[in-house]
């Protein structure tokens, strides 16, 4: 089914468990495939994207068992022990996978060729690539290596010092694993502290990790040890829930066992610079990722600024706090946000197009947004371009407005949360 009708919904109250963190679980398949030993995972996303972070390492030799839908074990036996795959590697929508797995591939003494779906192969890899191939590593690809498909030849890494342009968890985190097997040090600066799940899974696997300031460093030689991961659920997608309860009238949701990594948790210091409601409860520090339970209720909002360093904390709820800014007293800025130009969608165009179809006042900057509050949205036909937080953001948009909405390429929503729509329906009065 590839659309989807909502009308005006009255309120929404209950309590959900959201998925599992998206970046958790890629991680802890990829990290058990290279360490010795089994790591079993609890939590994990059986969403599209981690689906093909499996089926990827399944192919590089790994056994990886899914006990249930939330249950996997990896059966590892140290990166030396991956196998030349005699099939192309296929991402799908996953950049996380394309990326962290051109570093892990780095030093491996065969042949492997990644690819992905139509928008992987629109997104720029020389962001990766380029220190890959600085650590001499051989790549080839698509407009210099640029773009998919890439063809990874291994070589013998050599660590680098690496100063990025952009505060990315996906470029930080792919150097390091390549550096994982390289001689020397490696280390990566950040213009801003980027998402740190890398770091922490890689010292609960027994890898020692160096930080200092926005730098990140990392002794070549080490091994990876098979442990258990706690995969808690994703605040990326909590954030349509937190947005969906400050501004449908008379809401009160309760969202259990949310991740509270410091590094992601931006969309609540902007939710509360906002005026909403929302009240942290039983949480948990004791784990490498640290959750707790949230309760949001029905806000009045107000216009806010968006940019900085709170970016790299909030860049994927981008589309979510667009659509709280409609709702919101005044004028809402979000600026130093070019990223979103190369995620799923540009995600600043979609965003602003779609919205405008059902009559929010937003316009296009070259950086974000600026949204104009107070709109009383329309029904319309709106489309997800194939961006599951596109999709999300406007299910939440059509409960606001009024008259009946209709959502094309609405299965997007499957890539981190197949359990979108029920938990939605579930929670309406």
């Amino acid at each position: 089914m590839k659309e989807r009708h909502i009308v005006t919904v009255k309120a929404l109250r209950g309590t959900i468990q959201i998925p599992g963190d998206k970046s958790i679980s890629h991680r802890s398949v990829m990290f058990g495939s290279i360490a010795e030993g089994t790591t079993t995972i609890n939590g994990f996303l059986p969403g599209d994207d981690c689906l093909s972070t499996i089926s990827c390492f399944q192919k590089l030799g790994v056994d990886i068992q899914m006990i249930d839908e939330q249950s996997v074990v990896v059966k590892g036996k140290g990166i030396q022990a991956l196998k030349e795959p005699s099939d192309i590697l296929d991402v799908g929508n996953s950049g996380t996978t394309i990326r962290l797995m051109m570093g892990i591939l780095a030093n491996t003494p065969f042949h492997s060729t990644l690819i992905g779906d139509e928008s992987i192969a629109k997104r720029p890899m020389k962001r990766v690539t380029g220190p890959l191939r600085d650590m001499n590593i051989h790549l080839d690809g698509r407009k210099d290596a640029n773009f998919t498909p890439l063809v990874i030849r291994g070589g013998k890494a050599k660590g680098i010092h690496y100063t990025s342009p952009v505060a990315s968890a996906q470029v930080k985190s792919a150097i390091l694993l390549a550096g994982l097997q390289a001689e020397g040090t490696t280390s990566v600066t950040e213009p801003a502290k980027s998402r740190d799940h890398t770091e922490r899974m890689l010292e609960a696997f027994g890898v020692k990790v160096e930080e200092e300031g926005l730098t990140v460093s990392i002794e070549g030689g080490q091994t990876l040890r098979g442990t258990h991961v706690e995969v808690p659920g994703d605040i990326s997608s909590a954030a349509f829930f937190l947005v969906a309860g400050a501004i449908i009238a008379n809401s009160r949701i309760e969202i259990q066992k949310v991740g509270m990594n410091p590094t992601r948790t931006g969309i609540l210091d902007v939710l509360s610079n906002m005026g909403a409601s929302i009240e942290t409860v039983k949480e948990t520090k004791e784990t490498a990722e640290p959750y707790a339970d949230l309760v949001v209720e029905a806000s009045h909002l107000k216009g806010t600024e968006v940019g900085g360093d709170l970016i790299p904390r909030l860049i994927d709820e981008i589309p979510i706090i667009a659509l709280a800014a409609t709702q919101a007293e005044g004028i809402t800025v979000i600026k130093d946000a070019a990223e979103l130009k190369v995620k799923e969608t540009n995600r600043i165009d979609t965003v602003v197009n779609e919205l405008t179809k059902m009559g929010a006042n937003i316009e296009a900057t070259e950086d974000g947004m600026i949204i104009h509050g107070g709109a009383k949205l329309h029904g319309a036909n709106v489309n997800s371009h194939g961006d599951h937080r596109i999709g999300m953001m406007l299910a939440v948009a059509s409960c606001i407005a009024e008259g009946e909405t209709i959502i094309e390429n609405r299965d997007a929503v499957s890539v981190s949360y197949p359990q979108f729509f029920a938990h939605l329906e579930s929670l309406q009065q």
